[in-house]
């Protein structure tokens, strides 16, 4: 069996297709590996669940593959899904919380068919930040009470970053071929990043949002997280599509489904034209340091850079954003919630009752003041909500990202995705030093992250965001970023970082 460490989607398809391995060989190594690092050795904590049924789906594949052929890239290939997307098998779909621990799913979420008919393997659950992070202000990222903190692979006693911490680890420690994670603001980005991995944070609607436990439908979407860009833009292609009960989906669906892997150009940077995003610096000189050479590696490559280009209404965002997810939480949780069966709880309030019932088990760290703040707010007819709304898409869109693309006339804009991992610290919460997810979240539009340096082994991304489904043009530029850079390296699983 090939060795599974790196190995990338096109690598395993070419041992199954000329019969070096199976889908059966391939499911039971990363198991094995599940084993060794997640739930033994170094801990990571980054699975909440396996798929009892993940060995035998792999098996009928594989007579499938000997009797009819390959259905595509992802037929026989191992996948772990965020534990807040839902599957109508034996896992449950929890978003981390005790309160909805044995909730069983009636029918997959419309990504998760997508990739069921691609010929994926749903190999488990990734634990996550509990409800998406939308719980406390201050909360650890990567922590749940279902699943515990996971750990970044890279130093074991710095955080994963949030929400989607799991699938973002698993896919660092090579625990599964890919995964897929979901994102309000940053929660794919951010744990990408800080697990020096891709990630693609698509179009709000590209992918439907039916079946996974929401935050806010006008941010909400789910995307994929690989080693590889070329990894993450087949996931894209296969879980992008209409779906009806994702009207959103319908509006924005083109003709044909979109081959993102045909736009993967080594040499895709030339005569690209890139703003900088100066606005999102300063955080950190380390992480300045490794932008500028991330700027210089472009140019080289044939990039024209336009530097800088102001984004300085991002600073605005904080309070109709944050009103914005308070209002929709309530909301799309409590319509998420009532399609439930009893015992379960079918609204945010019974939510919030059920942890006050379970404080030791559920908030021994941190509380639940977003959950309340949202409980607090009414109807998405409200004025407050309706400003709010019209504020942010103002500042992000109109004279925001839209505007800067068109005055440049930029094909996308760079910044650091974030600075290297804090140490976990489940007292006083997370410590982000900074980052530039924000804006294109807000704006509902594409960012990728993709490898770009490390702060003493620490990784750092460099984002890519663009205007609304422009994520074939993302996905050449970090494409051609990445081979020519070649940066991503696999953790070491040390305890803490040596500074010396």
């Amino acid at each position: 069996m090939m060795e599974l460490v790196e190995a990338t989607i096109s690598e395993l398809q070419e041992q199954m297709s000329t019969g070096q391995l199976t889908a059966e060989a391939l499911t039971d190594g990363y198991l094995e590996r599940i084993e060794a690092l997640d739930k033994n050795g170094p801990a990571l904590g980054s699975i909440l669940a396996l798929n009892p049924e993940a060995q035998a789906i792999a098996r009928a594949l594989d007579r499938e593959r000997q009797a009819q052929g390959s259905r595509g890239p992802l037929h026989g290939i191992p996948i772990v899904l965020k534990a807040n997307i839902d599957t109508a098998d034996q896992m449950s779909t929890t978003a981390g919380s005790l309160a909805l621990e044995d909730a069983i799913a009636a029918q997959d979420a419309f990504l998760v068919g997508k990739l069921r008919q691609a010929g994926a393997v749903i190999l488990g659950k990734a634990n996550l930040s509990e409800w998406a992070n939308f719980r406390s202000t201050r909360s650890s990222s990567g922590w749940s009470s279902q699943g515990g903190q996971t750990r970044n692979p890279y130093a074991l006693d710095r955080n994963p970053c949030g929400s989607s911490s799991g699938s973002a680890v698993a896919v660092a420690a090579s625990l599964c071929a890919a995964a897929i994670g979901t994102e309000t603001d940053g929660s794919i980005i951010c744990p990408a990043q800080a697990n020096g991995i891709v990630g693609s944070k698509p179009t709000v609607g590209l992918i439907s949002r039916a079946g996974i436990i929401p935050i806010s439908h006008s941010q909400d979407t789910a995307g994929p997280m690989a080693r590889t860009v070329a990894d993450a833009a087949i996931l894209l292609a296969v879980m992008a599509g209409a779906d009806p009960a994702d009207p959103v989906t319908v509006q924005d669906d083109g003709d044909e489904p979109v081959d993102y892997t045909r736009f993967l150009d080594a040499h895709g940077l030339l005569g690209a034209r890139l703003g900088v995003a100066r606005h999102f610096f300063g955080f950190d000189p380390r992480v300045d340091q490794i932008m500028e050479a991330a700027i210089g590696a472009m140019k080289r490559l044939g990039a024209t850079i336009v530097d800088p280009v102001n984004l300085e209404m991002a600073d605005q965002l904080g309070e109709p954003e944050i009103e914005v997810l308070l209002y929709e939480f309530k909301a799309d949780l409590n319509h998420y919630l009532s399609k439930l069966a009893e015992p379960f709880p079918r609204s945010l309030a019974e939510i919030i009752a059920f942890n006050e019932a379970n404080q030791e088990r559920v908030m021994p760290y941190f509380g639940q003041e977003r959950m309340l703040r949202a409980q607090e707010k009414g109807g998405l007819e409200e004025p407050a909500y309706q400003e709010a709304l019209a504020a942010c898409r103002r500042l992000a869109r109109d004279e925001g990202l839209d505007a800067a693309l068109r005055e440049h006339q930029l094909d996308a804009i760079i910044a650091p995705s974030g600075g290297p991992a804090w140490t976990t610290d489940l007292i006083n919460g997370d410590h982000h030093a900074g980052g530039s997810s924000s804006l294109a979240a807000v704006a509902g539009y594409p960012n990728v992250t993709v490898p770009a340096g490390f702060v003493f082994g620490l990784p750092v991304g460099l984002s890519f965001f663009g205007g609304p489904h422009q994520e074939a043009t993302l996905f050449r530029l970090a494409y051609a970023f990445e081979q020519a850079t070649q940066i991503r390296r696999p953790p070491a699983y040390v305890d803490t970082i040596t500074l010396s």
